[in-house]
């Protein structure tokens, strides 16, 4: 087994299959710390390294440990209409700063809503930083759990998405927000 990180930490990942495709599932001991869309072959491979890369430490694969047991199940119930949030700790040690202030805000925008890119910004205090929200959802480490697909745009487009619009759309109708994509 690999040895920790720097900070004594094991990092542990595994992918479970759903209906926007194979996504990866990363957690230290302080809680689930990458979400990766897209994760199988050469894709999971350099999420693993820049991953590793960041936390100073080879993740291991364990899809059997309590966390990522956890995470697996609440995403299933998620993608299968059974769920409407996540309940699992979150190690936010990726991001930091306004960009970790408005995600952790974000997570206050329930299942089936949407908030405006503007509106999330005037919710930090920041009213003026529309596109620096919109940054700090492209750098969302833990996108469906924190759910920076509920974020569009405030003339009632549907704005960017790291795992790809056609994603966000599914993930939308799968919220009841949009209807069903016909793809």
């Amino acid at each position: 087994m690999d040895s920790p990180g720097q900070d004594g930490q094991q990092v542990v990942w595994t992918v479970v299959t759903t209906g926007i495709g194979p996504l990866l599932l990363a957690a230290t001991g302080e809680g689930l710390v990458n979400v990766v869309f897209h994760a199988a072959g050469a894709a999971r491979d350099r999420a693993l390294e820049r991953l590793a890369s960041r936390l100073g430490t080879e993740p291991v694969e364990a899809p059997g440990s309590p966390l990522l047991a956890e995470a697996i199940r609440q995403v299933e119930a998620y993608f299968a209409g059974g769920r409407r949030d996540f309940d699992l700790p979150l190690d936010w040690s990726l991001i930091s700063g306004f960009n970790r202030q408005v995600l952790r805000e974000l997570t206050a925008v329930p299942f089936g809503r949407v908030v405006g890119y503007g509106d999330l910004a005037g919710r930090v205090g920041r009213p003026d930083a529309a596109q620096a929200v919109g940054m700090a959802m492209g750098a969302n480490p833990l996108p469906v759990v924190v759910p920076c697909h509920r974020v569009v745009e405030s003339d009632g487009g549907i704005g960017g998405f790291g795992g790809g619009v056609g994603t966000k759309r599914r993930l939308l109708a799968l919220e009841g927000v949009l209807p069903e994509p016909l793809f």
